[in-house]
């Protein structure tokens, strides 16, 4: 049942896309403040900086050994140690960086490829740090002609700061476990959220211990002055933008909710109001994450996608109920105040190459397919492929049947069991014969994006035409 109020009552239609004509230019797109163009091609630069960062921290371990030291009983395994465990803490903040929603990196790949960065990553520092113990203890071991499990100890009893580097390797340890995809589905997403907040206290346990006993440390005042400042620049970093900047956004467009509507079985909009949102530059295709100022629901913040342009002062979000999380939404009542971060995301019309466009939309996917042809210019001839595992799934397919018609592009449902890669691109070819010549637009689950993906990919489509948002946490 719809959650409606007199105010919420006149919004019927607001959202057609034959209302879509207000604030637009004469190509059909928005006129108003849009979303920074992202910029792919900074992404070398940055990659290139950070990979140099990487080379001076070795270098600086490197600078800081002396041959004698190395001639000492365990020196050798000591040096690897001291190497590994510099590496593996410089990775570890370029990772904690990568994921504090930074202005500058989330328009060169966005959230969602920021988030494939990091995965992809995030192996190696755990590695690194994890090797470093082992190197240093047996290094010290040597040194002192014992074992190391009698090393573990002294080392424990003898410096408390190693007891609490222990104790942040274990957490390290904890999160990278849980971070295993096999395990991280199976967990609810706001478990590994808070598990993840240990991150930044098993990198604040371990500072003190790199400063104090560091071998490229003890005795180089200026190596300690770097990165205790690298170190404060990062937390600073994470301060700012994950939470500073969403509190200021938060009090600037003042949000709360003013309708809930079912669309279909499971699948509910939102409507909020808000102040100042004639000023918001937003894409169609962007996201926001979240956060529902109710007794059970503030302290959780997940991404959703707005299902349509924002129409001053409202924009709707729409939510479909695969967790506690989006099933709560549908009990939302009219009045609750709302808190924002973003908006976000790369993949918008900006990001095409080519006149062209051809999008698949997997299920929930489907709102930010309906919200990007909302911002397409009016030539992008859009052929639109709507995936779904029965008729009834598929959302809003009136509101993208319009908007295609709009834009003298054609609409095409896959209504059926999931497909594989080969069958997909045998099913791409049928339904988009050009589709080497347009960019591809994919949003939805893993599994259909990746073989859409590979499928555009042997049909010719160049990866500089690919563009996917994964609906996954």
């Amino acid at each position: 049942m719809s959650t409606i109020t007199p105010r919420a009552d006149k919004l019927a239609g607001l959202f057609d896309p034959n209302a879509e004509t207000a604030g637009r230019s004469k190509g059909g797109r928005k006129s108003g403040p849009r979303a920074p163009i992202a910029r792919p091609e900074l992404g070398r630069a940055a990659a290139a900086v950070a990979a140099a960062g990487l080379v001076a921290v070795i270098a600086l371990g490197v600078a800081t050994e002396t041959s004698s030291e190395l001639s000492l009983p365990g020196g050798g395994v000591t040096f690897i140690g001291s190497l590994t465990g510099l590496a593996g803490m410089y990775l570890a903040l370029v990772m904690v960086l990568i994921v504090a929603r930074i202005p500058f990196l989330e328009r060169i790949i966005g959230q969602d490829g920021m988030l494939r960065v990091h995965r992809w990553l995030s192996p190696w520092p755990l590695s690194l740090i994890f090797a470093h113990a082992v190197f240093i203890t047996v290094g010290y071991a040597q040194a002192a002609h014992q074992g190391a499990w009698a090393e573990v100890g002294k080392l424990i009893s003898s410096y408390p700061d190693i007891l609490a580097a222990t104790v942040a390797l274990g957490l390290m340890v904890a999160i990278g476990i849980a971070s295993i995809r096999a395990i991280r589905t199976r967990m609810r997403r706001e478990t590994w959220w808070v598990l993840h907040l240990y991150m930044y206290l098993a990198l604040a346990l371990s500072f003190a211990h790199v400063l104090i006993l560091g071998p490229a440390f003890v005795g180089h005042p200026l190596t300690q002055i770097i990165w205790s400042v690298v170190w404060a620049a990062t937390a600073g970093t994470v301060l700012v933008f994950r939470f500073g900047l969403p509190v200021v956004r938060s009090l600037r467009y003042r949000l709360e909710v003013v309708e809930v509507r079912p669309e279909a079985p499971g699948v509910t909009s939102i409507v909020v109001s808000g102040h100042h949102l004639d000023r918001l530059a937003f894409s169609g295709g962007q996201f926001f994450t979240w956060r529902f100022l109710t007794r059970d629901l503030w302290w959780h913040a997940h991404p959703y996608s707005l299902s349509a342009m924002p129409r001053p002062p409202y924009m709707r979000l729409t939510v479909k109920a695969i967790g506690d999380h989006s099933s709560a939404l549908a009990s939302l009542t009219p009045g609750t105040k709302v808190a924002v971060e973003g908006p976000y995301g790369a993949i918008t019309a900006d990001a095409r190459r080519r006149p062209k466009v051809a999008i698949v939309a997997g299920g929930i996917g489907v709102t930010a397919t309906r919200c990007l042809l909302e911002d397409l210019p009016r030539d992008a001839n859009p052929v639109v492929v709507l995936r779904a595992t029965s008729a009834d799934q598929v959302v809003f397919r009136d509101e993208v049947a319009e908007l295609v018609r709009r834009r003298k592009g054609t609409l095409h449902e896959m209504i059926g069991a999931r497909s594989d890669t080969s069958r997909m691109g045998r099913e791409l070819r049928k339904l988009i014969p050009d589709l080497a010549k347009r960019d591809l637009y994919v949003f939805g689950p893993p599994g259909l994006v990746e073989d859409v993906v590979e499928a555009g990919r042997i049909l010719g489509v160049p990866d500089g035409s690919l563009h996917r948002e994964i609906f996954s946490w």
